[in-house]
């Protein structure tokens, strides 16, 4: 019989996973048996990103649990089930479905639950709440049917929910009865400046606004009726109005609540019950409910402390947030409504690009007390730091907001941080923790994440602990060596200026220059990548061919039995039916395998190497060109109908899709380049998860940069809004051709930019404002490479003596009778090590 104590927990949301998943690595593990209760059919899952499942992430994508966690660790999960009573006396707990457990200590992470106004009218019909999947399945399924969706609440979580409302395709509004958006966190400056922003991108904000009654509607579903006797047509209403602490269970055993709810708690998250812990948005300290998820994690971490014998108090918790509402930046540090008596208050504003900020300071300009940033908020990461560690403000305090003045303007360096200052709030690590992790041995910021988990919560830690790293490496001088390979001391950027400056057209002319040795694969597909790039020649010409990899060498992507793909430009998606014809004559003529991709084309698998040519020839004679699915370059141009179809389309995405996929399908780059357009913001192109996103909207076209999918899939950043096609073009022109020139080696461009020293931000002054003056030579560049754009199987095609390494023997016509291919599903595969070994008995056997 087991010894140990057995330890529940109510509750496995995001704060009560993160007790379980600190507790598994804590000392007092091995003493408890530990229970669950989660109401939810699933395990924890990220409510920060909720929105991203309206973009296509699934349930499992959001996940926060291992399938293996509870097993691995011996936790037994009781899912679907909530709990319903608490005994203290037995200290037992009672579930819905009637399970009742012993405990010798509990902890309720409860969280809350999303404030519905008791209005006449609010149990209607679509009036929804932005909580859980389901209330997202929910939305999702209402908005199939509606044209209009508004959300009551201009806080944090309703701004998120307009966003939601706003992917859908829906129009979208803002009912807030504060006198501005973020009343909690934005001055009436702030505020104001962010519902503009959020009218130029389509969502209308109603403020002072208080709702009535909701009835039928005349037009739409709903109508809102306000007490100022205005009205509002809607057909979904998403409430989202605040939250309350769920502490039904904790007042119905007798535990101690506040005046206006919350659990209450001391300095190691008990609750007047010793044995009982409470944690996150249910828990009630000095006052106060913390409604983020990283005070809720500090919690979580307390209690497992206390369990374990240690020390270690929650003192409350820094509230300041930095977010991106619908694209725009938005962040607010400590005391952002200057409430400390003598406080001073600094505010720069600038019109015409949008942007306010608001710095708080002490009477003596000493120390930061707070600020608001809206538009830009490049510089959150110093501010916190300032008001966090008492940091003493330059003589010109203001000179941390307004335009560069002087050298004061500049940001604060790591090495002015204390050890104690927090990098990450998530996860609590500080400046001394990561110090400690590189001093051990950890040199990338990979390696800084695995060892102390910064910058794996939220991620807005990533560039503060980035450059961290790159002052303590510099200080213990260790020197990181950036060379591309052994045969040239110099950087994939490096190869590339001296290429464009010294105008070098050959890997021999560099290497004799610049390098030494024969050269690597590493280097030489680098360089012929540059200088596919930059002179956009033929890449099987006789100086480039030894620089290409197999799949460029025969201009075809091979497959694992050796065969090949055969993959045809169809511009935008588009495709006429005699196209299509070909493409099923070609394929039948030659048994090829046929496959709808995802990015709206058609792939032929099964080429022989002495197929090409041939099938290439049909291709090209009945109008096809290369797709280029074997190079490092443009792949596709996804596109939706657009509003030649759709009755939701803004604009027409295939045309643009199809002039920008013929203005960039030569383009050589240093990865693979995926484009996408939508016709509105339904989105059904997806254009938010490729390296250049473009999407349709009233105003004109919004521009997404450095998105992809793949192993490691990254939300495109909104760069731009309501450009007209002319300005986006050359926007384009300028970011690809500026990710040609520095990235590095097989570097996608969400890396290229996550790696730039003031990413996105830094990107928008060299690409819009020309801060580094390139812009015009950019865009040249740009011209050159679409004047001088080749197909390239057409152009093998015109040269009799590239036909001939198009044979799989040198000496021989003869096709490699090694490939065996088997019928499923009507087409052909390749066959497995089994099939293939019954092939050939069958084969000996005939002969």
């Amino acid at each position: 019989m087991s010894n140990k104590k057995i330890l529940v927990v109510i509750g496995n949301g995001m704060v009560g996973q993160n007790f379980l998943t600190s507790l598994v690595e804590s000392q007092a593990y091995d003493n408890y048996e530990i229970i669950t209760f989660c109401e939810e059919p699933r395990p924890a899952y990220d409510r920060v990103h909720l929105s991203e499942y309206f973009l296509g992430k699934t349930a499992q994508d959001l996940s926060l649990v291992a399938d293996t966690f509870f097993s691995e660790h011996g936790i037994t999960l009781h899912l679907g089930d909530r709990a319903a009573k608490i005994d203290r006396e037995q200290k037992q707990v009672t579930s819905a479905n009637g399970i009742v457990v012993s405990y010798d200590k509990l902890v309720l992470a409860t969280g809350s639950y999303p404030f519905v106004p008791p209005v006449p009218g609010h149990d209607r019909a679509q009036c929804l709440v932005y909580r859980t999947i389901e209330d997202l399945d929910a939305i999702q399924a209402a908005a199939a049917k509606s044209t209009v969706g508004t959300v009551v609440g201009g806080g944090l979580l309703g701004l998120e929910a307009a966003k939601a409302l706003k992917d859908l395709g829906l129009e979208t509004h803002v009912v807030e009865f504060a006198p501005r958006l973020m009343a909690v966190q934005l001055d009436e400056g702030g505020g104001m400046m962010l519902k503009n922003k959020m009218a130029a991108l389509g969502v209308t904000a109603h403020i002072s606004k208080n709702t009535a009654q909701i009835v039928d509607g005349d037009r739409c579903f709903h109508k809102m009726c306000f007490t100022d006797g205005e009205e509002l047509e809607t057909d979904i209403v998403l409430f989202s109005a605040g939250i309350r602490p769920r502490d039904d269970m904790a007042r119905a055993s007798g535990l101690e609540v506040g005046q206006r709810g919350g659990i209450v708690i001391n300095n190691y998250c008990q609750t007047s019950d010793p044995d009982i812990y409470a944690i996150g948005e249910c828990a009630l300290w000095n006052g106060q409910i913390f409604g983020l998820v990283a005070p809720g994690y500090t919690m979580a971490r307390t209690a497992v402390a206390h369990l374990s014998g240690q020390d270690q108090a929650f003192t409350g918790a820094d509230m300041s947030t930095k977010l991106k509402l619908m694209g725009v930046d938005v962040a607010s540090i400590g005391d952002a409504h200057a409430k400390t008596p003598g406080a001073l208050v600094y505010t720069y504003q600038d019109g015409r690009a949008d942007i306010y900020k608001r710095l708080v300071v002490s009477s003596d300009s000493k120390q930061l007390l707070g600020a608001v940033l809206v538009g830009d908020a490049s510089g959150y990461s110093t501010l916190l730091q300032y008001c966090l560690n008492g940091i003493e403000l330059p003589e010109n305090p203001d000179a941390l907001i307004l335009p560069h003045r002087s050298d004061e303007s500049v940001g604060l360096g790591p090495d002015a941080l204390p050890d104690s200052a927090q990098i990450c709030s998530c996860y609590a690590v500080s400046k001394g923790d990561v110090c400690t992790a590189i001093a051990s041995g950890c040199s990338t910021v990979s390696a800084l994440k695995s060892e102390t988990k910064a910058a794996t919560g939220c991620g807005g830690c990533a560039a503060l602990l980035k450059s961290v790293l790159d002052c303590e490496l510099k200080k213990s001088g260790v020197e990181v060596n950036t060379d591309i390979c052994e045969h040239f001391p110099h950087t994939r950027q490096d190869l590339y200026n001296i290429i464009r400056v010294e105008k070098i057209k050959t890997f021999d002319a560099l290497l004799d220059a610049h390098g030494s040795g024969l050269g690597c694969e590493i280097c030489k597909q680098a360089v012929g990548s540059i200088l596919a790039s930059y002179w956009n020649e033929y890449v099987l010409k006789d100086p480039h061919i030894g620089l290409q990899d197999t799949n460029d060498t025969f201009l075809a992507n091979m497959q694992k039995d050796g065969t090949y793909s055969i993959v045809p430009r169809v511009t935008g998606g588009e495709i006429t039916p005699d196209g299509l014809i070909v493409l099923g004559q070609v394929a039948k003529k030659y048994g090829l395998y046929t496959k709808i991709t995802g990015g709206q084309r058609v792939d032929l698998f099964g080429a022989q190497v002495e197929q090409l040519p041939l099938i290439w020839k049909e291709l090209i004679d009945a109008g096809f060109e290369s797709g280029h699915a074997y190079g490092k370059s443009l792949r596709t141009v996804k596109s939706c109908v657009g509003s030649t179809w759709c009755r939701y389309g803004v604009d027409d995405s295939v045309g643009l899709a199809i002039e920008l996929e013929n203005r960039y399908k030569g383009l050589r780059s240093p990865h693979k380049i995926k484009f996408a357009v939508s016709g509105c913001t339904r989105e059904c192109a997806e254009a938010q998860g490729k390296d250049i996103g473009i999407i349709a909207t009233e105003g004109g076209w919004n521009l997404y940069v450095c998105g992809n999918g793949g192993m490691k899939p990254r939300h495109a950043d909104l760069f731009a809004t309501n450009l007209d096609k002319e300005t986006l073009i050359k926007y384009i022109d300028r970011v690809l051709i500026f990710y040609v020139r520095t990235a590095d080696r097989m570097q996608r461009t969400s890396v290229w930019m996550e790696n730039m020293e003031g990413g996105l931000d830094y990107l928008k002054t060299v690409v819009i404002d020309d801060k580094l003056g390139l812009c015009s030579d950019l865009e040249q560049q740009m011209q050159f490479v679409v004047d001088t754009y080749q197909c390239e199987w057409k152009s093998t095609l015109e040269d009799e003596s590239r036909l001939k390494r198009f044979r799989h023997f040198i000496n021989s016509d003869q096709p490699d009778d090694n490939i065996v291919f088997v019928e499923e599903r009507g087409q052909i595969r390749p066959a497995n090590e089994q099939e293939r070994r019954h092939f050939k008995i069958l084969e000996e056997g005939a002969v």
